[in-house]
């Protein structure tokens, strides 16, 4: 009896292995001659392989309609700010004007709000693969800095940077886009003539880079929800954007196995970025 059990564990294993690696095949077991118990691990595995290869199929289906709104939007979008900027080479009176600003406003917003999207979903599906490896965190810092620098000086907003000589592992690429989000966010919601402050710090497991404005503020109860999909806090609503540029560092910044957080006192905001060392 012992020795029975013993072969009955050993093909429940075997069968267990096969289907963690990826290798399991209903074929390869004849149901007539399992026990009920392996007969019922059999059926379990097949279903479970089936939802897997019907998972696969929709992500797959996901990354074609990703793609497939990123080149069909391209084009249409190019046109209206092509005709926009023609328009605004014209004699137009006032409200004309102001109406053909309008529209290139909206049309920048909407190619944001798609190209945001597309990331997003590509990120989400592993359309896109982040590949953090051992880095130096200020260059990646100066070259977020420098891509908002223009935005921040429209507001005369200063960035002060308090570099840390220090390394990390990260995706270079996707970590600046993370980093521009934060500043991008603080230039936005920070009133002008004021200090946006980027800082490093060592800890023995992670990297911290931090983002304090002197903005508006976060009130303590919309804290947790911040990094959510589109969400956008009462006292911004009024002001330009769409809610997903936390959301996105968020998604970037925890596939490389690091965190983000948010704080605030009520003036201004705290935004830290911990990557893995």
């Amino acid at each position: 009896m012992m020795f029975t059990d013993k072969k009955l564990l050993a093909r429940l294993d075997k069968m267990l292995e096969d289907g963690i690696s990826g290798t399991f095949s209903e074929s390869d077991y004849d149901e007539t001659k399992l026990s009920q118990l392996e007969s019922r691990w059999l059926r379990y595995l097949t279903s479970s392989k089936l939802s897997y290869q019907k998972t696969e199929q929709e992500r797959e289906k996901l990354k074609e309609l990703v793609s497939d709104i990123s080149h069909q939007t391209k084009t249409p979008l190019a046109n209206i700010m092509l005709y926009t900027e023609l328009l605004q080479e014209q004699n137009l009176d006032v409200q004309s004007r102001h109406l053909v600003d309008e529209i290139r406003q909206q049309s920048e917003k909407l190619e944001f709000l798609i190209q945001s999207l597309v990331e997003t979903s590509r990120l989400e599906t592993g359309t896109f693969q982040l590949s953090p490896c051992e880095g130096d965190i200020d260059r990646v810092i100066q070259s977020a800095i420098e891509q908002i620098t223009p935005k921040a000086d429209s507001k005369q907003i200063q960035i002060r940077c308090i570099p840390e000589s220090c390394t990390a592992k990260f995706d270079s690429k996707w970590t600046q886009e993370a980093i521009f989000n934060l500043l991008d966010n603080a230039v936005k919601y920070s009133p002008e003539c004021t200090t946006i402050t980027v800082g490093v710090k060592a800890f023995e497991l992670f990297a911290c880079i931090s983002v304090a404005d002197q903005g508006i503020g976060i009130p303590e109860q919309e804290l947790p929800r911040v990094f959510g999909r589109f969400y956008r806090g009462q006292n911004v609503r009024e002001q330009d954007g769409v809610g997903i540029g936390l959301y996105l560092s968020r998604q970037i910044i925890e596939g490389q196995g690091g965190y983000i957080t948010a704080e605030s006192n009520g003036r201004g905001a705290v935004f830290k970025i911990f990557l893995p060392k």
